[in-house]
């Protein structure tokens, strides 16, 4: 992949560009080796590729610039803004987007937020891209309320421009501070949930809910962790970390009986909504802290997905599976390291088998899925 903003060394965020992609593969693949070295693995599968740009169904753009020429992208080390609407890593459909924002921001008087002076409005420009419809999430992250309604006021003329805007919100982020967004969200449209489908499962993506950014790496991850339990005849199973429910809702089945538990209350109610929508009755999701759920009394089921942050699931937790004992566990990580320490504490469970997922090409980021049985 080229990029011109690397070349002239104005973003460095994609550290590996300059490492041909079958090399970028197999060093994370070794990496992965030497951090499971101490635990026999039953089977290595090969690593599950990515597109090498136009990947991501995501943006978080700074602004900064002026209100009558704001800067969307990110703030080099030296200072200056950098425009980023051209990278090569969003889908062509970005462009269109970002070239309508930059007069917007002026017609509704969004002054950019300059980080030095603690002045202006505007913060941050956050777009999702549905994989499935091509219907976009767009939310404004702003200082105060003090321009909301001279952004509500103008947003008509936006959506006229742009009919794929499904869910428009303003998200209030008062703190002088390196923080992407805060806890208010105002919704600016009736809609507040982004349609998608990754595979065959409909999902809903809300504005402070999580959702993976490279939607065909994550089709064939979940597809992936679906083929495992269909293999194991599980008739019970719980998925921490659940999210908008990608894992349960791929492995779950009617005769399933499945739990699902994420502390995001937005996340759960997408998760819940896909569950009805593909008439799942068996299943239940909800809005807990994963690590006090599993620690809790209850039923202990066949098999637990975790899929936790990158600080993984902590020794409390894998205390607590270890005592639970479920014949299987299934651990999706977006950090290898905390993984290997993870499984490394949870001494009566074996490797079965492992597999890498290229969620995130140029850098040293990646998805893995891990199999334990209780030996």
């Amino acid at each position: 992949m080229h990029c011109a903003l690397y070349d002239a060394d104005r973003c460095r965020s994609c550290q590996w560009l300059e490492i041909p992609y079958p090399r970028q593969l197999e060093t994370k693949q070794e990496r992965l080796r030497q951090l499971l070295a101490e635990q026999p693995v039953g089977q290595w599968l090969a690593p599950v590729i990515s597109a090498e740009q136009m990947f991501r169904n995501k943006a978080k753009m700074v602004v900064s610039g002026s209100v009558e020429r704001p800067v969307l992208g990110i703030m080099h080390r030296d200072g200056h803004p950098v425009d980023l609407c051209d990278c090569p890593l969003y889908p062509q459909s970005f462009s269109e987007v970002f070239a309508r924002l930059k007069p917007f921001i002026a017609q509704a008087g969004l002054t950019p937020y300059n980080v030095a002076r603690k002045r202006g409005e505007l913060k941050f420009i956050l777009l999702t891209e549905s994989s499935h419809s091509g219907e976009l999430m767009l939310r404004f992250v702003l200082r105060s309320k003090e321009k909301l309604a001279q952004l509500e006021h103008a947003l008509p003329a936006l959506q006229q421009q742009l009919p794929q805007l499904s869910v428009i919100s303003a998200n209030i982020q008062p703190v002088h501070m390196a923080i992407l967004e805060g806890e208010e969200e105002i919704p600016l449209t009736e809609n507040q949930a982004l349609a998608d489908q990754l595979n065959d499962v409909p999902l809903w993506i809300r504005p402070q809910s999580f959702f993976q950014t490279n939607p065909q790496v994550a089709a064939s991850l979940y597809g992936t962790a679906r083929q495992w339990v269909s293999e194991l005849a599980v008739g019970s199973m719980w998925d921490l970390f659940c999210g908008v429910g990608g894992f349960g809702l791929h492995c779950s089945t009617k005769e399933m009986s499945l739990t699902g538990i994420e502390i995001s209350a937005e996340a759960i109610t997408c998760a819940k909504r896909s569950a009805a929508a593909m008439g799942l009755e068996n299943i239940s999701f909800a809005a807990l802290d994963s690590t006090a759920f599993a620690t809790g009394e209850g039923e202990v089921p066949d098999l637990v997905l975790v899929n936790p942050p990158r600080r993984g699931i902590g020794v409390q937790l894998c205390n607590s599976l270890s005592a639970m004992a479920p014949k299987w566990i299934l651990y999706s990580s977006c950090n290898a390291q905390t993984m290997a320490s993870d499984i490394a504490l949870m001494a009566d469970y074996s490797v079965e088998k492992v597999q890498l997922f290229d969620m995130f090409p140029h850098t040293a980021h990646s998805e893995v899925l891990t199999l334990l049985k209780r030996r």
